[in-house]
């Protein structure tokens, strides 16, 4: 019997060393299994964890990724910490096989974003923590599958904005941390359908302003009321540089108890605490109007620009009324930009008129109001344009046909279908010509509009044109670049009486490339193979002058060899007293016999060396020094014989000083 538990226990043991890693603690808790890994040096997840475990602890490691099969066929997981590792890269769909999973803790890593995938899977997941990590990007759909959250935290990270859209469905979240990051702005609304929240931390971010949200005035009137404490709802706002104007007043007005939150601005108010100050200070500024356009005058057709600036505290927002007192919008003609500039890109004669520049906020607002005048262009009166055909309704001139719903033309040739009401009908390098062929007339038609741009370009070029044309000649295009082109119709609405837009047709085409002519050929010849043929020309003169020279010194050089012969053989006597020229045979002294002197000079005369004789120069011109590179060295003249004492010569006496 013994020796039956022995093998058992002995089994066991096995048993347990296969299922559980290496330096990992198992706790088997039936049926429930953990496994313990935390503060054991890991580098990766363990290969060899069992499948079954339920709550898996790998914090404090040193693990630096999670791939997809670390965690795969684990349907069992309950609770995953991956808390304090160096983690810095989840592959996608790593946690997809975590269905049951309710706790991720992927605190203090160095995660840098949350991608559209990385928290796929968890649909079930209720405590996702996210904080002390380095994130600077979520992905908007990176929420999608997480709805079900109870609690999110994001702290202490780098984020300037989160998908507050997925924020704003988790009506289960009760708890939001977003402290310590860089958000400047929550969309108003946001916490409208979290009735379970009961805690909100923003403290230290950049947010100016709280958006006056339902739900904290909820919280304020249940506490009042007494059915919940004034402590089941927390928020933490300090540490932002908060505006504190009459956009915050209502959050003055709630009742909590006073804590540290300071005001920025304005001036008067900077560095106070938040609660201290009183209602009656938490003033806005009403909106003034500082800059606006007072008159303009444009062409009809042409693009027209209304500018207003306005300030205020808080900065107001400015809105524009028509001359037919209609709030103006974004549409097809005209575009409001937030600096309050309205650009109205097409001009009708319906647009004269005083329009109204409106700059509000909640101080009050203020008006000012511009004219616009437009130029009426000629119009040729057509007998057509009497015909009544039914409402053809407007459109959106920014329309572009892209979609190639208009056969392209390419090469530049077009061929002319009844169905096409706007054909190229010849097509250059630089130049298209329009063919407008439609068969009915639009009642009322004021001009037509051409809207056209290229492949490289996306910014559209306008042409107007009067009503009556049926062609039209568009030039500067670039070669060889695929075009958009739609032909517009600007006419009278005669229901609303307003001035409406149609796109008369759409169409495709290509410009000629523009290939090099043979007329370059000559420009070409002349500044560049020209040179090259007077630069050929310098250096052959150069090269003859240079020959000329050699032939020259050669023929003088050999012409004065016979009178160097003569000129060794006679030889100039000098004295070997005091290096005085004989004079000649007349001139010489008396022979007296040998002297002393003479004697002496006999005997050194044998060892004396005459000095070498020059060579001829060219007359009238000294060669140049490179010519003297390119000579070949002339013979030395031979030396003449030396000198022996003549008999019965007597040598020179030198006058006594």
């Amino acid at each position: 019997m013994e020796r039956l538990l022995l093998c058992l226990l002995c089994i066991g043991v096995a048993l347990r060393a296969q299922i559980c890693p290496k330096r990992c603690v198992c706790q088997i808790l039936s049926p429930n299994l953990a496994t313990l890994c935390a503060k054991k040096g890991l580098l990766f997840v363990p290969p060899n964890i069992d499948r079954r475990t339920v709550e898996l602890r790998l914090a404090d490691n040193f693990v630096t990724s999670i791939k997809r099969k670390d965690f795969a066929n684990m349907s069992s997981l309950v609770d995953l910490t991956l808390s304090r590792n160096t983690i810095s890269f989840v592959t996608p769909h790593a946690f997809a096989d975590l269905r049951n999973l309710r706790a991720l803790h992927l605190n203090s890593n160095r995660l840098t974003k949350i991608t559209h995938d990385t928290l796929s899977g968890l649909s079930n997941l209720h405590h996702l923590i996210l904080n002390n990590n380095q994130l600077t990007l979520i992905s908007s759909t990176a929420f999608d599958d997480v709805l079900a959250l109870e609690e999110l935290d994001l702290s202490y990270n780098n984020l300037e904005t989160i998908p507050w859209d997925a924020v704003e469905k988790m009506v289960s979240l009760h708890t939001l941390s977003l402290d310590h990051n860089m958000i400047d702005h929550i969309p108003k609304g946001t916490f409208s359908h979290l009735h379970k929240m009961t805690r909100l931390d923003v403290t230290s971010n950049k947010l100016h302003k709280l958006p006056p949200d339902p739900l904290f005035q909820r919280a304020q009137v249940l506490a009042t009321s007494g059915i919940i404490s004034p402590s089941t709802f927390a928020l933490s706002f300090g540490g932002n540089p908060l505006h504190c104007n009459c956009e915050l007043l209502w959050l003055r007005r709630l009742s909590r108890e006073d804590d540290l939150e300071t005001c920025a601005s304005p001036p008067l108010l900077s560095g106070r605490y938040f609660w201290s100050v009183p209602e009656e200070e938490f003033l806005c500024e009403p909106p003034l109007i500082t800059r606006h356009t007072h008159e303009l005058r444009v062409l009809e057709g042409q693009r027209a620009t209304l500018r207003c600036k306005a300030r205020g505290d808080p900065e107001p927002t400015i809105h524009w009324i028509s001359p037919e007192s209609k709030l103006i919008s974004n549409a097809t003609r005209s575009l409001v930009y937030e600096n309050g500039t309205l650009d109205i890109h097409v001009t009708t004669m319906k647009d004269t008129g005083n329009f109204t520049c409106i700059a509000s906020n909640p101080a009050g607002e203020a008006t000012q109001s511009v004219y616009l005048h437009i130029i009426k262009l000629p119009h040729i009166v057509n007998s057509t344009n009497h015909i009544h055909e039914p409402d053809p309704g407007s459109s959106d001139i920014s329309t572009s046909t892209k979609s190639g719903s208009n056969a392209s033309v390419s090469n530049g040739e077009t061929k002319i279908s009844p169905d096409k009401k706007v054909v190229v009908a010849e097509a250059t390098a630089s130049t298209a010509l329009l063919k407008f062929n439609f068969q009915r007339n639009i009642p009322g038609i004021r001009m037509f509009q051409i809207q056209y741009n290229g492949t490289y370009d996306d910014s559209l070029v306008y042409r107007m044109i009067p009503p009556t044309s049926k062609t039209f000649l568009v030039n500067n295009l670039a070669a060889g670049t695929l075009y958009d082109l739609c032909v517009l119709a600007i006419y009278d609405d005669g229901i609303t009486s307003l001035t409406a837009t149609r796109v008369v047709g759409c169409i495709q085409f290509t410009t000629e490339q523009d290939y090099v002519r043979c007329h370059f050929m000559q420009s070409q010849f002349l500044g560049g193979t020209m040179i090259i043929i007077i630069g050929g020309i310098i250096v052959a003169s150069v090269l003859v002058f240079i020959i000329i020279l050699m032939i020259r010194y050669k023929v003088c050089n050999n012409g004065g060899g016979g009178h160097h012969k003569a000129a060794a053989k006679v030889s100039n006597v000098y004295s070997q007293t005091n290096g005085a020229q004989a004079q000649g045979a007349a001139g010489a002294w008396p022979s007296r016999g040998p002297s002393r002197t003479a004697s002496r000079a006999a005997e050194s005369a044998p060892r004396a060396r005459l000095p070498r004789a020059r060579r001829p120069a060219l007359p009238g011109r000294t060669p140049a020094p490179f010519l003297l590179l390119l000579l070949p060295p002339l013979p030395l003249l031979p030396l003449p014989p030396p000198l022996h004492p003549t008999p019965g010569l007597r040598a020179p006496r030198l006058p006594k000083s």
